[in-house]
C-alpha cells in the first residue's frame, strides 16, 4: 500500500440510531484513510456488497462492515448474525482485509452500549488496519 489506504465502508442501516454510532466510531479511528462508504439493506447484504467491490475496477485496501442484528421471536437473528459472520470470515479467508463491526446482541440498549460506549465500528475499523498491515508483512498485498 503506498501512502494512505483506501477503505470501503460498508453500512446496514436497519438500525439507523446504531448504525450512526458505528460508522462515527470507524471514520474516527481512520483519520489518515481514504474512505468511502455505501449503505445496504441489512446484515446479510454486506459480504455481497464487499465481494462486488473485490471484483470491480475500484480498489480498495481493506473493508468494515457496520450493522447491527436484534434478536427477535424467531429464529431469523441466528440465521442472519451466523451467516453474515459466516461469509465475512470467507472473505478474510481469501486474504481481504475486512474489520467485522455486525453487532449481534439482544435489544437496542445493548446495541447502543456497543455502538457508541463501547466504540465497536472504531474496533472494526482498526482491526480492519491490522489486517491490512498484516497482510502486506506476508507479502500478500
Amino acid at each position: 500500500m503506498n501512502g494512505q489506504p483506501r477503505i470501503l465502508i460498508i453500512v446496514a442501516p436497519y438500525y439507523r440510531e446504531v448504525s450512526d454510532a458505528l460508522l462515527s466510531g470507524a471514520v474516527a479511528a481512520l483519520p489518515e484513510a481514504d474512505l468511502e462508504t455505501v449503505e445496504v439493506p441489512g446484515a446479510l447484504e454486506i459480504p455481497g456488497a464487499i465481494a462486488s467491490a473485490v471484483k470491480s475496477r475500484t480498489r480498495f485496501d481493506g473493508y468494515v462492515a457496520l450493522g447491527c442484528v436484534i434478536r427477535g421471536e424467531t429464529s431469523h437473528y441466528d440465521y442472519v448474525a451466523g451467516e453474515s459472520a459466516r461469509a465475512l470470515m470467507d472473505l478474510s479467508l481469501e486474504g481481504i482485509a475486512v474489520g467485522n463491526g455486525i453487532l449481534t446482541v439482544e435489544n437496542r440498549d445493548q446495541a447502543m452500549k456497543r455502538a457508541a460506549d463501547k466504540d465497536k465500528g472504531g474496533d472494526a475499523a482498526r482491526a480492519c488496519l491490522a489486517m491490512i498491515s498484516l497482510r502486506e508483512r506476508f507479502g500478500a498485498a
